[in-house]
């Protein structure tokens, strides 16, 4: 989430928002676990036991994903630092509650198990979510990978470069070849390809760029939305379990904002490193309050990732070219040509929610109209369900003569294509290549 000061609140702007967004967000957005956002802890969606049949004749013979990197440590310490110093100053002042005076020395073990992974590196808790993935994945099509050793084919592993990005791969092709040693000689050089896996910051995002840093209508709206009353009743809620009400009284709007926002990302990334300690941030943050800034960090989400404004797809557009390689890819698996069984690919949120929402993948079909703006009120999208820690797209390719059938998981539950998509019969999750390429405008690129 971005640190931006809460400046008054605009009288018209209250009164145009307050209608939009619910006064108690945990009924419209119930479960704790929204309300880490994009910091959500992976889950599977779906027990493989309940996935449809393969249509009768059709054999595995490709797969590949785009896989956000796995749970992980704040990307920084200052959340940590900037709470510790107000914990501080309300110390020697006398100021904090009961429950504050415990909170101190947890932020400190928290920081130190966080230096101690290092700062944006995966987790334990992110390391097993890859490892455990590659097992149901290899588990899903055991055909597929039975038969790859005979056949020669490779294993593709490619990431963004980044560091928790590239040791995703890492455990994700390790854990692969522990279950199934023979799969070994054919896990080939992890590759880097930041245009593909990282486009956000290459330079086919430049345009992109200068939204998020330059767009007078992004930063307006965001302004909005963060500047309505409940998010002072929520900064305050938050300090209030930590501080005496004078020494919250005493701050300013824009540090009351700054430093429950600060106390919120550490609460929202403890579950992250659950490996590492026994944490208990959630004491220190109301259920409803927690999801209010939740909200808070999916709006920006939405606006700067996600399907944004319903006349732009300035968020969006750049990932036409991973879901490019997602059909070249499966193409070839089509055709025969290709040498390679699987392509496991790993990358960043930035990268997952435009993606989901180009290919308007469930909670991401909505943008939102630029006189009314996102709520969970009237708009699904959540970043705990379309880009949570190790979130994950994949297609699995069936042939049977010269058909293939693809079908797609979404943090590994059957997941129809967009509407216009027609699969092979009614309720099926099982479409046919050709007429992917026709639904996403792909068959003159095919031909």
């Amino acid at each position: 989430m971005r640190r931006a000061a809460l400046t008054a609140t605009v009288p018209a702007i209250a009164l145009a928002l307050v209608a939009l967004v619910p006064t108690g967000v945990a009924a419209a957005h119930p479960g704790a676990q929204t309300s880490y956002a994009t910091k959500t802890p992976y889950r599977p969606q779906q027990d493989a036991r309940s996935y449809q049949r393969v249509p009768a004749g059709f054999v595995p013979v490709f797969t590949e994903n785009v896989s956000r990197h796995g749970s992980r440590a704040a990307t920084g310490d200052e959340d940590g630092q900037l709470v510790l110093a107000l914990w501080e100053k309300a110390g020697k002042e006398g100021a904090l509650t009961p429950l504050g005076k415990s909170f101190g020395p947890e932020v400190r073990r928290l920081l130190d198990a966080m230096a101690k992974v290092g700062y944006g590196e995966l987790s334990g808790r992110g390391k097993q979510e890859l490892r455990d993935t590659a097992v149901r994945l290899r588990k899903r099509l055991p055909a597929l990978f039975d038969a790859m050793p005979a056949k020669g084919e490779r294993i593709d592993v490619v990431s963004s470069g980044k560091g928790r990005a590239v040791d995703s791969g890492t455990e994700f092709a390790g854990a692969l070849v522990a279950d199934d040693p023979k799969l070994g000689p054919l896990v080939g050089p992890a590759r880097t390809d930041a245009d593909l896996l990282y486009f956000h910051k290459s330079d086919g995002g430049a345009a992109y760029r200068d939204y998020v840093d330059n767009d007078q209508r992004l930063a307006a709206t965001l302004k909005k939305i963060r500047e309505q009353p409940r998010t002072g009743e929520a900064a305050r809620g938050v300090l209030r379990k930590l501080f005496s009400a004078g020494f919250v009284d005493r701050m300013t709007a824009a540090d009351r904002y700054t430093a429950a926002e600060a106390v919120y990302s550490l609460y929202a990334i403890a579950p992250s490193m659950s490996a590492e300690g026994d944490w208990h941030l959630d004491r220190y943050i109301a259920a409803k309050d927690a999801s209010w800034f939740g909200y808070l960090d999916d709006a920006e989400s939405f606006y700067e990732s996600g399907p944004g404004f319903n006349d732009s797809d300035i968020t969006y557009r750049m990932a036409d070219v991973l879901l490019d390689d997602l059909f070249a890819r499966a193409e070839a698996a089509k055709s025969g040509a290709s040498a390679v069984g699987a392509v496991l690919r790993f990358t960043h949120a930035e990268e997952i929610m435009p993606l989901a929402a180009l290919m308007k993948l469930p909670g991401s079909e909505r943008p939102a109209s630029p006189s009314r703006p996102y709520t969970y009120a009237d708009n699904a999208w959540r970043g705990s369900s379309v880009a949570p820690m190790a979130s994950n797209i994949q297609w699995d390719v069936f042939r049977k003569g010269s058909t293939s059938l693809v079908r797609m998981l979404y943090n590994e539950k059957e997941t129809a294509f967009k509407t216009g998509c027609r699969p092979v019969s009614k309720g099926s999750y099982f479409y046919d290549l050709d007429e992917l390429e026709r639904c996403f405008d792909r068959s003159a690129a095919a031909e």
